[in-house]
């Protein structure tokens, strides 16, 4: 991952190059940003950077044998710490990163811009609590203990460290503050505000804000080749998040619009048969498909909001904006506001192992009151 590829963010950039080339590079930071923002890929690009043999004024060069090894994830002086789960071939004490890395490098080449549910049903977790156990702990100091092998420093990159067991976050405070010399530790995070005070005291921030529309726009053109207008569309929707603006693009497959709208119809509708058998039916679909409904449902909920106070921001058109038209005319912001709760409270529970179907039933069930 190169910083050119990211696609956006420049002024974040060129704060992380000039520090590198000022010599003044921090021995923790804090990659801040919402799930959706390029937090990873920018840690990522970063590190590359970072090692590079012949950089540029503004980035790596990509050819060196430094950059080569980065572009496969299997750089010798780079490490990489990530929640992890059980699997049925992984448990106990084995559950730590440095058995997933087969995985995980698969999981960085496809979807480096993914997200926590894509990982998991990526090495086989989608139904557990992952996490970054205390023997996680251990691993990190191990692995940092030895010298470099080739590199300028030595990189750990640990990804969501707010799934990080207290115990694993106060086993590596020491190392964090006092880190061996040419080490430079890059935490990744997606709710920074679950972090340990003293975790986050021993790091620099650096904020990585989302894609703008505009950025998002020409990612989509220039990287995934959809036509300008349904780009604009989709930037509009995703809200900076280029995983939420793939989903949407492959929603006819996905079904989620669909679905959706035949949920909300029920409900409105008070159909509690239909209802029901819908549950029956989110109950059938795996969690990822589940979460990413819900997740669906949030953005066009925000979206019928839009319609009601700023019409002229309004950019959904197609069969989405046909079922928007409609949909806003029964909803005002106070209805929006208790149904977007009440799904962001579902996504919530799901990530905990409720019964999906229960889940979703009673979730009909309170919409359906709210809509009335």
């Amino acid at each position: 991952m190169r910083l050119s590829e990211i696609g956006g963010l420049e002024e974040v950039q060129n704060k992380l190059v000039q520090a590198v080339k000022s010599g003044q590079v921090p021995h923790a930071q804090l990659f801040m940003g919402k799930q959706g923002s390029p937090n990873l890929p920018m840690a990522l690009a970063y590190a590359t950077f970072l090692n590079c043999e012949n950089p540029s004024d503004n980035d790596s060069c990509g050819t060196c044998a430094s950059c080569i090894k980065m572009d496969k994830y299997i750089h010798p002086d780079v490490h990489f710490v990530f929640p992890v789960s059980s699997t049925k071939n992984i448990t106990g004490k084995d559950v730590v990163s440095t058995n997933f890395l087969k995985e995980w490098r698969s999981f960085l080449l496809d979807s480096p811009f993914g997200n926590m549910n894509q990982w998991a049903t990526v090495f086989g977790g989608e139904d557990k609590q992952a996490n970054i156990s205390k023997e996680e702990s251990r691993q990190i100091i191990k692995n940092l203990s030895l010298k470099a092998f080739e590199a300028k420093y030595k990189v750990m990159i640990i990804w969501l460290p707010e799934f990080m067991h207290p115990s694993a976050a106060n086993g590596i405070l020491k190392i964090l503050e006092e880190p061996p010399e040419k080490t430079v530790f890059l935490l990744v995070s997606n709710d920074h505000e679950k972090l340990l005070t003293t975790i986050l005291s021993r790091t620099q921030r650096v904020t990585i804000p989302q894609f703008t529309d505009q950025e998002l726009t020409q990612s989509l053109i220039d990287k995934h080749g959809v036509e300008e207008t349904r780009a604009r569309q989709l930037a509009h929707l995703a809200n900076g998040d280029l995983q939420a603006a793939l989903r949407f693009m492959n929603s006819v497959e996905d079904n989620n619009h669909q679905l959706f709208a035949d949920w909300m119809r029920d409900c409105f509708k008070r159909d509690f048969t239909s209802m029901v058998k819908r549950a029956d039916s989110f109950h059938a679909m795996n969690k990822v498909a589940q979460k990413s409904l819900l997740l669906y449902g949030i953005t066009m909920l925000r979206e019928s909001l839009i319609r009601n106070t700023v019409p002229d921001l309004a950019r959904v058109s197609g069969e989405e904006g046909k079922f928007l038209e409609n949909f806003s005319k029964v909803m005002n912001p106070d209805k929006v506001a208790a149904i977007s709760e009440k799904l962001n409270e579902a996504h919530y529970h799901l990530e905990r192992n409720a019964s999906a179907k229960m889940m979703f039933l009673d979730l009909s069930l309170q919409i359906s009151m709210i809509i009335k």
